[in-house]
């Protein structure tokens, strides 16, 4: 193997232009394909940039063309030679530097490769194990390094934008309280304290606010954040924030300037202008229209509430669902009546996933309605019912009857499914959305207490604030998620900043004044020293840079992420420690007996 000795890189690959015709370059990256003609030899030459031709003529290159000989794909190489005009018959219009090639004089061997387990190039099917596993050979392939690089654009447009604002970037620390009221913590054990135990952050929300009872105003931070839960397509147990506060701001000042910065985003990584102000919707006609709080308004497919028209039903499944106290949905599909029966089969038991004990499927045909329920409705439910869900012959109707959590989230996903069957789902359309006045809380019925829907520190609205301990599902919080389409990609709240406040919220969320001081009692503290009105939100970087990408998972947007059981294939993490450090640590390993 050679060195670089006195060589410097002159260009990038794809930077040599019809500009350097007759000029020495020095280039330098990995073999990507290697093809003799007759004893000339063509290498494809890639850096991060992309390809550019490099030719071994044995005249031109001399001993270079020996060594030329032995390349094989993925060795480390440096040239230097002349950039020379294709021929016109060789030109490769589907590369930048097509037009030209570089005719090498001298090469250095820099290192050799094994062969490599899959091909670095896009569009092969590649087992995503063997990709994680071998990352560094997937971060190669360009199209993973044009979203790696296309994420480092994304990060310095934000951070550029929020300079531009007076916003400071301030750290917050890695090592902190656990205070578990949402996911699980991450829990790292201190040696200098023992039986004691860091929490890793799962966002820096008791530190940013402490940042604005500390006068800095104006605070946001790109930041890494981690939570203990389930994983799935959207969710990393580590993952990027960008995480912004504020002193005096209405909601409608958090809008503006998120709204800017994601447009100014599409403007310069799409090319696409965004509409503004985006709209808004209350959380309570989301769930009505759409039976979820992240509504994918890219078609139509709305929901609506049918449970009024089947009071005195004869049909027991939507009769036992009202008296239970839920509810009945139905939305119409336009022009579906043609379905095959095994078409709705399939999406009644692709909707049992979901907690679907069935779906109604009602056929309009020309003949009248169809279907093994049509017959126990009568003439008053089926007029109301076509009239409500705006039925014309040729549609086919699906209506649930549940819980109302079971119907909402049922109905959510079939209107999925259906807009995806039917081919309603437009291309690079970006619908931004705002989804205002949540629930302060909802109800656990496993832990017989109420939750907080976003986290116990959200502020009420003034105008709830009298029914908090009398009636509290029914206090609605200052909170907003922007939601793209039907993601969400982002969340925030004004914050409580009276102490009084907040002391009545965590008791009406069943922590007592001792819980209270023990998890909270320095913010607590803080407050009573003069805490501004503040709010802020915290938008999900992997998931913004997912639909950026257009890819179906988070993890091609993160340069080294874990799989869906949380472990690094790459590295082998996490992994077994030694005795020694356990020890150290004051831990003990108690292994389940699986007898």
């Amino acid at each position: 193997m050679e060195e670089l000795g006195s060589w410097k890189r002159t260009c990038y690959c794809t930077e040599v232009g019809k500009q350097d015709l007759g000029k020495e370059v020095y280039l330098m990256g990995w073999v990507n394909s290697y093809r003799d003609h007759g004893g000339v030899i063509f290498i494809d030459l890639r850096d991060r940039t992309g390809l550019i031709q490099v030719v071994f003529n044995p005249v031109f290159a001399g001993t270079a063309h020996d060594k030329a000989n032995m390349l094989r794909n993925e060795w480390v190489i440096a040239v230097q030679g002349e950039v020379r005009a294709r021929p016109q018959d060789m030109i490769n219009t589907k590369l930048p530097t097509g037009g030209i090639e570089v005719w090498v004089k001298e090469l250095r061997i820099l290192n050799r490769s094994l062969a490599v387990p899959f091909a670095i190039e896009d569009e092969i099917k590649i087992n995503e194990e063997l990709r994680l596993t071998y990352r560094y050979l997937d971060l190669r392939r360009p199209e993973m390094q044009k979203k790696i690089i296309t994420r480092h654009r994304v990060v310095k447009l934000i951070r550029d934008y929020f300079d531009q604002h007076g916003f400071y970037e301030i750290e917050t620390p890695f090592l902190t309280k656990s205070t578990p009221e949402g996911a699980r913590d991450y829990l790292v054990p201190s040696r200098l304290n023992p039986g004691k135990f860091y929490a890793l952050p799962q966002s820096p929300q008791l530190f940013k606010q402490l940042l604005m009872v500390a006068g800095y105003d104006r605070y946001f931070q790109v930041v890494r954040c981690m939570r203990d839960e389930d994983l799935r397509a959207d969710r990393q147990p580590e993952f990027t924030q960008l995480d912004v506060e504020m002193s005096f701001p209405r909601p409608e000042d958090i809008y503006e300037l998120m709204e800017e910065m994601l447009a100014k985003v599409w403007k310069e990584i799409m090319g696409l202008e965004i509409p503004r102000p985006f709209p808004k919707m209350t959380w309570d006609e989301a769930m009505d229209k759409y039976g979820c709080d992240r509504p994918d308004t890219r078609y139509g497919l709305l929901l609506k509430n049918l449970s009024d028209i089947f009071p005195n039903t004869e049909y027991r499944f939507f009769k036992q669902a009202i008296s239970e106290g839920g509810i009945i949905k139905g939305l119409n599909a336009p022009g579906c009546a043609s379905w095959s029966r095994k078409d709705t089969d399939d999406l009644t038991y692709a909707l049992k996933a979901y907690g679907a004990k069935g779906l109604t499927v009602i056929r309009y045909q020309e003949e009248g309605l169809a279907g093994p329920v049509a017959k126990y409705l009568n003439a008053d439910e089926q007029k109301l019912m076509i009239e409500r869900l705006d039925a014309k012959v040729g549609d086919v109707m699906m209506l649930m009857g549940d819980k109302v959590s079971v119907t909402n989230e049922a109905m959510n996903q079939l209107r999925q499914m259906i807009a995806k069957k039917m081919k309603l789902v437009p291309e690079n359309k970006f619908n931004f959305l705002w989804v205002t006045d949540f629930p302060l809380v909802e109800w656990s019925e496993t832990d017989k207490r109420w939750k907080s829907t976003h986290h116990p520190f959200t502020s009420p609205r003034p105008e709830d604030l009298e029914k908090l301990e009398s009636e509290p599902g029914s206090v609605k919080a200052v909170a907003y998620d922007v939601v793209l389409n039907g993601v969400e990609i982002g969340g925030g709240s004004i914050r409580i900043h009276r102490p009084e406040i907040q002391e009545r919220v965590f008791h009406m969320l069943g922590i007592s004044d001792e819980e209270a001081k023990i998890k909270f009692g320095f913010l607590l503290d803080a407050f009573r020293f003069g805490a501004p009105p503040h709010g802020g939100i915290a938008l999900g970087i992997d998931r913004l840079m997912q639909i950026l990408a257009g890819g179906n998972s988070i993890r091609d947007c993160i340069a080294f992420p874990k799989t869906q059981a949380g472990s690094d294939l790459m590295v082998n993490a996490p992994n077994e420690v030694s005795e020694d450090q356990l020890k150290e640590l004051h831990l003990k390993i108690i292994k389940e007996d699986l007898s």
